[in-house]
């Protein structure tokens, strides 16, 4: 098993060389970078960044040009007229002076000490950034991925038991149509119906809690916290629970046809001692197994819409405001560890396996 994990961890170097250098290629042929995006707010062109920017006191925004210094005859959009210094000033500031191979091997050697940088447009380290807005991201998380697995493993073992009923019928099709719904789009139905959209006003609609959350007692903030995540975790559950509900079924029904359960069967015990006294270790090993994987993908990719739709201030909303923005660091650094904590994850899923059922042998199945 030692070997077989060496093997993984060894692999996960070029799996992620992979994914930065394939980003940091497309990211390079991307319109309306970080320097456009400067350049269009001081042109009066719009733009939030350049305004932070050039507001920040940063070396950017210290920086005083003349428009009639002389023309820029400059690669980007909108630049002409603009002092030509300055725009080097611009570049520099966002390291766009170095050639991209000379900028990709920095960024490597920096990410592999975990050094993510600044944030262009924000006063702070990325890595301060994202720790910041991690636990509205957890908490979601968390959520998502408990209350799916107490909905689907019960809901999944009955269909298994009643496979074929009118109960097995009815909920296969609830959850079918569930799974169909996209999440984001259920969370605008949910604020139609109850933010005070059409019809009533019963929930909030920004935020994790209220602005006088720290005036409230222990269970005042209890009930305000769960009067705020109501709406965000209903639109994130309807689909989350659908998959693993019916691997619960197939994987119990799978388990239920084989011969032992029949021997079971025939030595008398009840069906009650059969299905959890023989059948539910079997058959929970594929649906344990992934729970870190889907606690990962509830933390990561599920929220992203809904944080934004919601106003919830995590790290969904984050990554969505880094890349219209192009706030680079932010942008990679978000990249880097959700895809290293996805690799990792994968490999904590393998283990998972074996330790559940030592029959499992990843690294005989290698040689």
């Amino acid at each position: 098993m030692g070997a077989y994990i060496l093997r993984r961890l060894l692999l996960m170097i070029p799996t992620l060389f992979g994914i930065m250098a394939i980003s940091f290629a497309v990211v390079q042929f991307a319109p309306g970078g970080p320097v456009e995006q400067v350049i269009a707010k001081l042109t009066g062109q719009g733009g939030d960044a350049g305004d932070r920017l050039s507001g920040g006191g940063g070396d950017v925004g210290a920086t005083n040009f003349d428009p009639t210094a002389g023309e820029a005859t400059s690669k980007y959009r909108g630049a002409q007229g603009l002092d030509p210094e300055f725009i080097a000033k611009l570049e520099k500031q966002f390291g766009f002076d170095k050639p991209p191979l000379e900028r990709f091997g920095l960024m490597l050697w920096n990410y592999a000490r975990f050094d993510f940088g600044e944030s262009y447009f924000r006063d702070i380290s990325v890595l301060d950034l994202i720790l910041e807005k991690m636990p509205v991201s957890i908490s979601l998380g968390i959520w998502i991925t408990l209350l799916s697995y107490l909905i689907s493993i019960p809901l999944g073992i009955r269909k298994a038991v009643k496979d074929g009923s009118t109960f097995d019928i009815w909920t296969s099709g609830v959850v079918i149509v569930g799974y169909a719904i996209p999440a984001f789009l259920f969370a605008i139905l949910l604020m139609v119906l109850f933010a005070g959209g059409s019809f009533f006003n019963w929930f909030p609609l920004r935020g994790l809690t209220s602005e006088n959350f720290s005036e409230l007692s222990l269970g005042g903030k209890i009930v305000d916290y769960l009067w705020h995540v109501t709406l965000p975790l209903a639109a994130l559950v309807l689909s989350a629970f659908a998959t693993t509900t019916l691997l619960t079924k197939n994987s119990f029904l799978d388990e239920i046809r084989k011969q032992y359960v029949v021997t079971a069967r025939a030595k008398g015990l009840s069906e009650r001692q059969v299905l959890y006294g023989h059948v539910f270790r079997n058959a929970m090993l594929i649906v344990i197994a992934g729970f870190p994987g889907a606690f990962i993908s509830a933390f990561f990719t599920g929220s992203l819409l809904i944080e934004n739709i919601f106003s919830l201030d995590g790290l969904g909303l984050l990554g969505y405001r880094s890349v219209l923005e192009r706030d680079y660091p932010v942008v990679f650094a978000n990249l880097y560890i959700f895809s290293l904590m996805g690799l990792v994850v994968g490999l904590i899923s393998d283990l998972t396996y074996t330790w559940i059922d030592p029959r499992i042998d990843f690294e005989r199945r290698d040689v």
